[in-house]
């Protein structure tokens, strides 16, 4: 089953949640929730301040993207601010099962990520913990960028590498994801598909809500 993750930071700030609730009622499953600290990444977003009111617009799932340095810090933050699946950057920290292992003793899924250019083979020590696995399709830090179909080998490598284990678990792709690659990076493996702009710039949220997930 195709699962679709609107990420919030191209949604309409001043109206949160009701471009939360709309991608729920037309059927998304997760909402992306993109973390940058200005030190991994450029760019500063959303905190565990801002995320945890939004947690009683809907029951949809909270998907934390931590594009933050050393994030073990603030695993707990947030945890306790709603989030229901948080992801790390392998690239982000050393003991990375440190990570893993506090994202679970919290209640968490435990999610980790590669940028385009990280070899995807430097995580197969750790799917057999892991929950999910993300494909950055672009390099992190800023939303409407373009797809970078050079990371495709990352979505192979990880797709056999899951169907080796045997494990039910997402593979989530991330980075100008539109209605017309979707299809591309559906056939190498991706399970769970990212949309920022796609989705929240969209004339029918509605309707490419739903395209996205047929």
């Amino acid at each position: 089953m195709i699962k679709l993750a609107p990420s919030l930071l191209a949604a309409d700030f001043s109206r949160l949640g009701e471009e939360i609730r709309k991608v729920y009622d037309n059927g998304a499953q997760y909402l992306h929730l993109d973390v940058m600290d200005g030190m991994f990444v450029p760019n500063i977003s959303l905190g565990p301040g801002m995320i945890a009111p939004l947690r009683k617009v809907c029951p949809i799932v909270f998907d934390v993207h931590l594009m933050i340095v050393d994030p073990i810090r603030y695993v707990e933050a947030f945890a306790k601010a709603g989030a229901d699946i948080i992801t790390f950057h392998y690239e982000a920290c050393e003991d990375r099962q440190a990570v893993i292992d506090a994202i679970h003793a919290l209640g968490c899924r435990a999610g980790m990520s590669v940028k385009p250019h990280t070899d995807a083979r430097l995580m197969e020590p750790y799917l057999k913990s892991l929950d999910l696995a993300l494909v950055m399709t672009v390099e992190p830090g800023f939303g409407g960028q373009k797809f970078m179909p050079e990371a495709m080998p990352n979505l192979e490598y990880l797709n056999g590498a899951i169907q080796k284990l045997g494990r039910e678990m997402d593979l989530e792709v991330d980075g100008g994801i539109n209605l017309q690659n979707a299809s591309i990076v559906k056939e190498k493996g991706a399970n769970t598909l990212v949309a920022g702009s796609a989705v929240f710039g969209a004339q029918d949220v509605g309707a490419t809500v739903r395209a996205f997930l047929a």
